[in-house]
């Protein structure tokens, strides 16, 4: 195997300290690393347990949001709540061929598609 795991995904994202509050703060994700990097902060983020972290970088001015970020949520009722509890827009859970799902994006328009697991 050449490859045997994906480490980071690079979230652009315009304000680092407002999309901390995001990531932890609202969808509750654990804070991986906040160190001093050349260009601002190296801030990953990840769900409790997850193996793959989110950079969140401001770096990249130029960037496009990202979409179709797929990541898996236990109760998607319960995700769904929360986000209206903190203003965040979202798009179910409707029921698909494959399953529940829920959509919705971060403060910098990054997409994001939940599947219930």
């Amino acid at each position: 195997m050449l490859i045997s795991a994906i480490q980071t995904v690079t979230v652009p994202v315009a304000d680092q300290e407002r999309a901390l509050e995001f990531y932890a703060g609202v969808l509750g994700f654990d804070v991986r690393a906040d160190n001093p990097f050349p260009m601002g902060r190296w801030l990953t983020v990840a769900p409790k347990g997850g193996e793959t972290a989110l950079l969140l970088a401001s770096w990249f001015p130029g960037m496009a949001p990202i979409g179709g970020l797929v990541v898996a949520a236990p109760d998607l009722d319960e995700l769904a709540a929360r986000l209206r509890e903190h203003g965040v827009e979202s798009e179910g859970p409707s029921e698909q061929p494959w399953g529940r799902q829920l959509l919705f994006h971060d403060p910098f328009g990054n997409g994001f598609v939940v599947t219930q697991a």
